[in-house]
């Protein structure tokens, strides 16, 4: 077995929404692990200032850019070909959520979340294939990781309607992407995180204890928890998960 089976050394890595919260943790982790990672995000001032922190561990490059339209989602695609051949792994993560009663959910609190959340992840798969498959033909499996929700798996009692369906609809659209991409050697995946301290989740930010309570580990996740996940699905370690979601909770989904 080699020892190299999570190493990420010579992959070009791209993480969308990597200024902050989850991207952030995985922009790093892959950094650590060897990659070079291009992150990108809605503002440009955010982006460059994640990107200067985390080359204290490896090769990064800030690529800011509104991928919520298609346009947008081309436009990432372009700037990234101009600069690379090949893109190793692509994390689809940039999101949004809304939160408001039935009775009054707005249509651009629709329209917003499932933009962002389900169209723009097929978009910008779709814009970057030439550089998915180019990576693909030097030797190695291609990644596609779409970062979806236990929300999509299971219901939270917050009212936050296009997001719990938008996650949902992710974890369905990474299957059907994977098994038309699997025969290119490009795999397609999910993580569904649980409780992860962030500006989107400000419950597990802000009362991180009284969270961990309803949670089966008795502990938010970690920066760690989520990089370590990310790596194993990007690397050689993951090359046979086609279609999957990772639930990375600890244990929320099944205690639900």
């Amino acid at each position: 077995m080699s020892l190299d089976l999570f190493s990420l050394k010579g992959r070009v890595a791209l993480v969308t929404g990597g200024s902050r919260g989850i991207g952030k943790m995985i922009a790093r982790g892959f950094l650590q692990s060897g990659a070079k990672v291009y992150i990108s995000s809605r503002k440009q001032a955010a982006c460059d200032a994640t990107a200067a922190e985390l080359s204290a561990f490896g090769e990064i490059v800030s690529l800011p850019m509104d991928v919520s339209t298609v346009e947008g989602a081309k436009a990432l695609a372009a700037a990234l070909a101009a600069r690379e051949p090949r893109l190793d792994i692509l994390v689809n993560n940039a999101g949004a959520a809304w939160l408001e009663p039935i009775d009054v959910f707005p249509e651009k609190g629709w329209d917003k979340v499932m933009d962002l959340n389900l169209k723009s992840p097929f978009f910008l798969t779709q814009a970057l294939l030439p550089q998915l498959r180019a990576a693909a033909a030097g030797g190695h499996v291609a990644k596609v990781i779409n970062i979806a929700s236990i929300d999509g798996i299971s219901v939270n009692p917050q009212e936050t309607y296009s997001y719990a369906a938008s996650k949902a609809g992710l974890i369905q659209l990474t299957r059907r992407m994977a098994t038309q991409l699997a025969p290119e050697q490009i795999a397609v995946s999910a993580i569904a995180p649980g409780a992860f301290a962030s500006e989107m989740n400000t419950t597990a930010r802000d009362q991180a204890e009284a969270t961990a309570k309803r949670i089966p580990l008795r502990r938010i996740g970690t920066d760690e928890d989520m990089a370590g996940a990310a790596i194993y699905l990007a690397s050689r370690a993951g090359d046979y998960v086609v279609g999957s979601t990772l639930i990375v909770d600890g244990g929320v989904t099944h205690a639900r």
